[in-house]
């Protein structure tokens, strides 16, 4: 066990938008450290959607990514010797984290041309509640729902 909290990491703001929360969003779609190739993915992204919808490409991402936010998941635990899953709320960090990675990973395994676009495409099907990220949420939730029984076994 941890001796005392570990210390959050401070995050500054993106340029453009000055949001911590993109910042954090770019550094999950980061690889290889190339971080100013991460921030430009994102901000094409958001110019696409722009040109598409013709409303904020930022608050459509906000929208894209409060739908696809969980707000229960499912942990394993051994009980007698069977394992179950129990379901759980989920801290408000591991939400926001596990939003940004099933949208990204989603994009990631999207078939279009270059990664801003499979970004912009997963983003507005995440405002509109459908995307592989959203229903990623809707199976977290659903499979909450079935093992509602076991939520005694809560630890």
């Amino acid at each position: 066990m941890r001796r005392r909290k570990v210390k959050e990491r401070i995050i500054l703001p993106d340029p453009r938008f000055n949001e911590v929360v993109v910042t954090k969003f770019v550094n999950n779609l980061m690889l290889k450290g190339k971080k100013n190739t991460a921030f430009k993915i994102f901000y094409d992204a958001v110019d696409i959607i722009e040109e598409k919808t013709s409303e904020s490409g930022l608050d459509s991402w906000k929208t894209a990514l409060k739908n696809v936010t969980p707000a229960v998941e499912v942990r394993s635990r051994r009980v007698g010797g069977a394992t179950f899953q129990i379901p759980q709320q989920v801290r408000d960090s591991r939400k926001q984290s596990l939003a940004m990675k099933w949208m990204i990973g989603f994009a990631r395994k999207r078939n279009d041309k270059t990664m801003a676009q499979r970004l912009a495409n997963e983003i507005m099907a995440g405002a509109k509640e459908e995307g592989g990220a959203f229903k990623k949420k809707e199976d977290v939730h659903r499979m909450a729902e079935a093992n509602k029984a076991f939520s005694h076994f809560r630890f």
